[in-house]
């Protein structure tokens, strides 16, 4: 059975939150988005950013960023918890966690990416967690933070409302060097946002989320330690995005190909699949590049759920992953996907 989820406690203006790097601490390397980013949480948000040991060390060994983690869990004075950034090896952190400290101290943990490993943790424990918004991207956007951006978070942040996602116009998924003082005297390029597309029944889904980065999910199903039973995520609302790695339209579908003959992705009521990133600073797609592989995944995703879970409502191109604006999904929370007036509805 799925655990009995709980809401954390909301901070409010004034309060004390840790800024974590639980996966690389790239704020040590690339210190001008990581500043910023703390601005805008002292300026902006009216919160207190606490930084910890390795908030700012490239390479901290996992069993102290874990101690990082469960000092903030165990702080009453810390009330949130926002990643600095993602990374690639978090898995590693879990086995030092300390799952009792976290379960007797819940509050709310903003991150994403790589910080999907501890999404899956805290849902394991019932915990409902904050799929976005980290402190170097999303707050330490250049210039300004993206409008839809910044209503997302602090919604999550601070409220316990019910909210329907909003479709951009334009979107935003080319990086720029974050040594470059110059980067963060433009905001970043934008392009027109494709709409939301929409598959399966006219249906109104109401569940729990579970997900989140597509690569780390993996890692997941691979090793098994982190996971319930598969009967867990019965009715739940599924929600994947893929990475700036930009994976191949291939892995994709052996992903959830491998999902579906486990008997796993069927469990699911619906189906949330982010806009895809489609450029790098290690792979400049043209144009006319990066849409055939934003239509190259759409098309693996299709065929996979076309053949292993064919009646469930699926909304492809939702902005809650590695473009911009960003929304935030709750992990663990309630998402509903209402096929019949196409919205999306997340509970914060």
């Amino acid at each position: 059975m799925a655990p009995e989820f709980m809401y954390p406690a909301k901070p409010v203006r004034g309060d004390r939150v840790a800024v974590l790097s639980p996966s690389a601490g790239l704020p040590g390397i690339f210190p001008l988005p990581f500043e910023l980013g703390l601005t805008r949480l002292r300026e902006e948000f009216g919160l207190v950013p606490v930084e910890y040991p390795t908030t700012r060390v490239m390479g901290a060994p996992p069993a102290d960023r874990a101690r990082d983690i469960n000092a903030a869990f165990a702080d009453p004075s810390v009330k949130a918890i926002i990643a600095s950034i993602g990374g690639e090896d978090q898995l590693k952190v879990l086995p030092y966690l300390d799952a009792g400290v976290i379960a007797a101290n819940p509050k709310p943990f903003f991150g994403f990416s790589d910080n999907t490993n501890l999404h899956v943790y805290l849902w394991k424990l019932g915990i409902v967690s904050y799929y976005g918004g980290s402190v170097m991207l999303q707050f330490g956007r250049p210039v300004s933070m993206h409008p839809l951006s910044r209503q997302a978070l602090e919604r999550a942040l601070f409220t316990s409302g019910t909210y329907i996602l909003e479709e951009p116009a334009d979107y935003a998924d080319q990086d720029r060097d974050w040594a470059d003082p110059a980067t963060f005297a433009a905001e970043p390029a934008t392009f027109p946002a494709e709409p939301w597309s929409w598959h399966g029944p006219a249906a109104a889904v109401t569940g729990t989320a579970w997900g989140g980065c597509l690569e780390i999910v993996d890692f997941h199903l691979r090793t098994g330690k982190y996971l319930l039973p598969d009967p867990a995520y019965d009715d739940c609302v599924l929600f994947f995005e893929t990475s700036e790695e930009l994976w191949s339209d291939t892995y994709v579908y052996r992903v959830l190909m491998s999902m579906g003959e486990r008997g796993l992705l069927q469990r699911f009521s619906a189906i949330l699949w982010a806009r895809p990133k489609a450029w790098s600073l290690n792979d400049r797609k043209s144009p006319d590049e990066k849409a055939e592989y934003v239509t190259a995944q759409k098309s693996a995703v299709l065929r996979a759920v076309a053949e292993y879970h064919p009646d469930v409502p699926l909304v492809f191109g939702v902005d809650f992953g590695h473009t911009e604006p960003q929304h935030v999904i709750p992990s663990g929370g309630l998402v509903t996907v209402d096929g019949a007036r196409r919205l999306v509805e997340v509970t914060y």
